[in-house]
């Protein structure tokens, strides 16, 4: 038991200087953090566009904070519970990353990150709407394509929003999961929904007539 101990410490010890070393090959020097470029590059060993999903997916499960930006322990965390100490396993896993998040009890959680990965200054609470529209496309135009793409039309009409908040994003999750579409027979305004979507819903019915 104690040579099966030493040998899985080993073995972990081992992964880990890996990990390290991975690390060390896209980060800046000066920062000591993999930075946007450092991100550019891996993206291109990885074969994926910097703004795949997938890359948000990585950001989530490593719990980064700064959009962007990847410490050392943030890569330490997000590639060890990914059993990934090379480049070639990275890639292997990100399969297995997208079915990970795409659970329901993981997708609420990633989709609220998503918002919080953006808030880039401090004390920021809302986001410009078209990097609203770019997120929702991002993240939740696979699984709600008509909805979002309705939604973005509205954001992109109306002039009573120059920012959406928390509240409003994860507002818009609950609609798509929740509201009947395209008849929105099931929406009742009386309930505690964000104004936003009232406005949203009175638009496309404006539009159907």
């Amino acid at each position: 038991m104690d040579l099966f101990r030493s040998a899985s410490g080993k073995a972990a010890t081992k992964e880990l200087e890996r990990i390290d070393q991975l690390f060390y090959s896209y980060s800046n020097e000066s920062s000591g953090m993999i930075d946007p470029e450092g991100i550019e590059h891996l993206c291109s060993d990885l074969e994926v566009a910097h703004t795949d999903v997938r890359i948000l997916m990585l950001a989530w499960k490593m719990h980064a904070e700064k959009q962007g930006y990847f410490t050392l322990e943030e890569w330490r965390k997000g590639l060890k519970a990914l059993h990934a100490d090379t480049i070639i396993k990275l890639k292997k896993a990100l399969p297995d990353l997208e079915n990970e998040v795409c659970r329901p009890s993981n997708y609420v959680e990633f989709y609220s990150y998503a918002f919080r990965y953006c808030l880039t200054e401090e004390k920021q609470k809302s986001i410009d709407i078209e990097s609203i529209c770019e997120l929702l496309e991002l993240v939740l135009g696979s699984q709600f394509p008509q909805q979002v793409d309705l939604f973005i039309q509205y954001l992109k009409t109306q002039i009573d929003y120059k920012v959406i908040n928390m509240d409003q994003w994860m507002g818009f999750y609950r609609f798509c999961n929740e509201i009947s579409f395209p008849d929105f027979n099931n929406y009742d305004e009386e309930l505690a929904w964000p104004l936003i979507l009232d406005n949203f819903v009175d638009w496309v019915k404006s539009k159907q007539i």
